[in-house]
């Protein structure tokens, strides 16, 4: 694989770590507290994230999910946190374990309505760590309306600086 996919993948994992590590600070009720934004409660968003990088990470894996993970999850706030971070490092270790060659692949899947696609894996992890970041800034965004003010940076460049 090549070092900006694995870079791109580990800047995800490190990302969505910092994000958590800010939201576990937060009161618990605080995690449904609505705001404006494209999903209304840090919950949602967190949800929002978890379900897309693990269900492309089934995609990857060859299977095709009809539902969301996070539907019937009922656990605290710490485990969905947990369940989010344990899921992005999943999907970094799986492509971490890949040749350079299995990027160019073209990976047929379904989306959860059952419409059939195909992407290249380099188009699907592109995509992954672009929507993670996207949402990631949207909580940035609600901790703000929240409170929290004393967020550090979580931009590419902070995690690449040596």
């Amino acid at each position: 694989m090549t070092y900006t996919l694995q870079q791109h993948l580990a800047y995800n994992v490190w990302a969505n770590g910092k994000i958590a590590e800010f939201i576990a600070k937060a009161d618990e009720k605080l995690f449904d507290t609505e705001v404006k934004s494209s999903f209304p409660t840090l919950r949602k968003t967190v949800y929002h994230v978890w379900d897309a990088e693990f269900i492309w990470l089934k995609r990857l894996q060859g299977e095709s999910l009809n539902d969301w993970p996070s539907k019937n999850f009922t656990g605290s706030k710490a485990e969905a946190l947990k369940a989010w971070t344990d899921g992005s490092k999943s999907l970094h270790d799986f492509i971490a374990g890949k040749d350079e060659t299995y990027c160019q692949e073209v990976c047929h899947y379904k989306n959860v309505k059952g419409d059939a696609f195909k992407s290249t894996v380099e188009e699907i992890i592109m995509h992954v760590v672009n929507h993670s970041t996207f949402h990631r800034g949207q909580m940035v965004t609600i901790l703000r309306q929240l409170g929290f003010t004393e967020l550090s940076s979580t931009d590419l460049i902070t995690f690449t600086r040596l």
